[in-house]
């Protein structure tokens, strides 16, 4: 089986584009990324007219401008009367007859990484189930974007091979492989969960010390198993893992117990250190 082509960042835009004008509803959208304190526009669905391609919405600008800036979503119900944004983009904006327009910002680390619109051709009630939708579409783009550059970052830091790893940087890529499993979770995509999933098994064998004893196992963790045990590894209590994982207290537990039953340990202590000779944990 060929393995998928990862998603470029534009294919990203364009499917948070489209999904943008499917689950609001509304008949246009269209978005960007910031470049150079600016925003072009380069995913555009449900245009009537060329009037949006190209555009380029400078920061503090327009509508999109300022949210932007203001890294926070604005509203014009009445766009061509709105007295709250300038003016600079309405041959873009009513050339193609959009009245009502939402601008929401991609924030990623707190930085706006882009900004999505979506709008009608009339002027029309904008309720809160419209815009919560809008901005859960900002948020599932930022979260893949933050996906992203967490890999990149760590790929970057990473060394292609480590004979002998030092004590200290072994724990260093330990604990790298606990963040990224807890990001891996909050991910829809598969294809990103997939490289995640790669990067994690490199960090295994990073780790892997020749000198060691190996174990073959016939023991399948669960992925909240894994995790669990992976933050386990590095120390943390149960509290500290239910509050890493998003889980409650008596579910971490659980987890710690059924990965301990299946791999016939008493102990936590001896649970990380029985998967990790079978390879199952860095």
């Amino acid at each position: 089986m060929a393995t998928p082509t990862p998603l470029t960042d534009s294919d990203l835009l364009a499917h948070a584009v489209e999904d943008l004008a499917t689950r609001t509803g509304l008949p246009v959208a269209f978005g960007g990324f910031e470049r150079a304190n600016a925003v072009e526009v380069t995913s555009i669905v449900g245009n009537r007219t060329p009037h949006l391609s190209g555009l380029v919405v400078h920061a503090s600008r327009g509508l999109g401008g300022r949210a932007l800036v203001e890294r926070r979503p604005r509203l014009a119900l009445d766009y061509r009367s709105s007295r709250n944004i300038t003016h600079d983009y309405d041959r873009a904006i009513l050339g193609e007859g959009i009245s009502t327009l939402f601008a929401v910002p991609v924030l990623v680390a707190g930085r706006a990484r882009g900004v999505l619109y979506c709008g009608s051709w009339s002027p029309s009630p904008f309720g809160e189930a419209t815009a919560r939708m809008a901005l859960q579409v900002a948020s599932d783009l930022a979260t893949e974007l933050r996906v992203r550059e967490e890999v990149q970052r760590r790929l970057a830091v990473a060394p292609a091979s480590t004979p002998g790893v030092d004590p200290v940087l072994r724990e260093h890529l330990r604990d790298t492989y606990a963040q990224l499993r807890r990001i891996a979770a909050d991910v829809p995509d598969a294809a990103i969960r997939r490289r995640l999933a790669e990067i994690e098994q490199r960090l295994a064998d990073l780790t892997r010390d020749d000198g060691a004893s190996t174990e073959t196992l016939d023991v399948k963790l669960s992925p909240r198993e894994i995790d669990v045990l992976a933050c386990a590894a590095l120390g943390q209590t149960n509290a500290e893992i239910a509050v890493a994982l998003g889980l409650r207290e008596g579910t971490v537990k659980s987890y710690l117990q059924s990965a301990m039953a299946k791999l016939d340990t008493g102990t936590r202590h001896a649970a990380v250190t029985r998967a990790r000779r079978a390879g199952l944990l860095p």
